[in-house]
């Protein structure tokens, strides 16, 4: 019996989904709950396990293509033990017997009509390379590279055309992935929905890396620990921008920004302030391994309330990060130097560190950010983590 794999809905707010790549080659056999395929939306990459045993006979949407939830991805034979309609909640993978489809009929996905529409293209004209000839989303910007600009004025005799200053022979072009373009119009959102204001203070973290010692803690929990004791002091930093008013989070759910290869994922600890040092270390270490494994489940991407970025961690000092919205200010963590610095009238050399502070200047002013930032400065340079742990 043939089944039909379709895009999951992977959230209650996401509406499609892009297909990275398939883990197993049109006719390989693949066992159950063994990875099928990397999926890719507006918020998480993660890979869908296979719901049966079988074979892999069809493949319908080919990797880079973006196809609303619902659509028919692939099919499998053999073996399936799934429900019709019902959904695997380790993959959320929907299985469904496979309806014939209607012989001679052109088949373009929605997101390569949407993007012939953009750009004008008869997909008639397009060849495509995909699965059975279907054209992809791939095979449609290569034809509009390929496809010669309409000049405005006739070339002058005896004068060589250049290519358009955007794209030039030697020039190769990186197709935008959904995550990079979702990262894109996020930050160009945030931009402009908040007049960004940064503030950066410097902190000595000797009392952390004594702490340290011997221990296998990174400096990354005990900035957790100290914001989310700030947040409850000054509540106004844990809430967001809402057309009736300012709402303000009960909950502290710390958004810890992951760089992948391939662009940025947000994952959420939530209740961090509920957390002692050792579980928020674990938790950020699995939260950053399984974001790049794409093994994280939608759920954990979302509802963050404040966000942290480690920019430091390739040896930048100082950051102006991009407001995660809705939230209303992103805290980045410098690289940790030793630094000659003066204490008590005296040189002394330092592990510091500098922290920036973004935030949303229409819901706090400046004197609350400082303030803020002080009590992050002042709950880190205290020198007893051993209640912490």
């Amino acid at each position: 019996m043939a089944t039909d794999i379709v895009m999951p809905q992977l959230g209650e707010s996401i509406a499609e989904g892009t297909v990275v790549k398939w883990l197993v080659p049109k006719g390989g056999r693949i066992e159950k709950d063994q990875p099928l395929l990397e999926v890719e939306t507006d918020k998480v990459a993660l890979e869908i396990p296979s719901p049966a045993t079988g074979l892999l006979i069809e493949v319908l949407v080919q990797p880079g293509e973006t196809v609303p939830v619902g659509t028919v991805l692939a099919r499998l034979d053999g073996g399936v033990t799934a429900e019709t309609g019902v959904i695997n909640r380790v993959g959320g993978v929907v299985v469904r017997p496979a309806e014939p489809m209607s012989g001679g009929e052109e088949h373009y996905s929605l997101a390569v009509r949407q993007l012939a529409k953009e750009h004008g293209v008869d997909l008639h004209q397009v060849v495509g390379t995909g699965e059975g000839g279907r054209v992809t989303k791939k095979d449609v910007l290569a034809f509009v590279a390929g496809r010669e600009p309409t000049a405005t004025q006739p070339t002058p005799a005896g004068v060589k055309r250049e290519a358009p200053r955007e794209l030039r022979e030697q020039d190769e072009i990186l197709p935008l992935t959904q995550m990079r373009r979702t990262i894109a119009e996020r930050m160009v959102k945030s931009k402009q929905a908040a007049p960004h204001v940064a503030t950066f203070f410097e902190v000595d973290c000797s009392g952390i890396a004594r702490f340290r010692e011997g221990k296998s803690l990174t400096y990354l929990p005990f900035i957790i620990s100290s914001v989310c004791r700030a947040l409850k002091e000054l509540p106004i930093m844990n809430s967001s921008w809402g057309d009736s008013g300012i709402v303000l989070r009960k909950d502290i759910h710390m958004s810890v920004a992951v760089a992948l290869d391939e662009g940025l994922l947000v994952p959420v600890i939530q209740h961090a302030d509920r957390k002692g040092l050792l579980e928020l270390s674990k938790e950020v270490a699995d939260l950053a391994e399984r974001a790049r494994n794409k093994k994280l489940a939608p759920e954990e991407v979302q509802g963050g309330t404040f966000t942290i970025t480690n920019h430091g961690g390739f040896g930048s000092l100082f950051s102006t990060p991009i407001i995660n919205q809705p939230q209303i200010a992103i805290l980045g963590i410098g690289a940790v130097q030793k630094r000659a610095v003066v204490i008590h009238d005296a040189i002394a050399i330092r592990p510091m560190c500098y922290l920036s502070l973004s935030f949303d200047h229409r819901v706090i002013d400046g004197a609350t950010a400082d303030q803020f930032m002080a009590k992050i400065k002042r709950d880190l340079e205290q020198q007893d983590w051993e209640k912490r742990l």
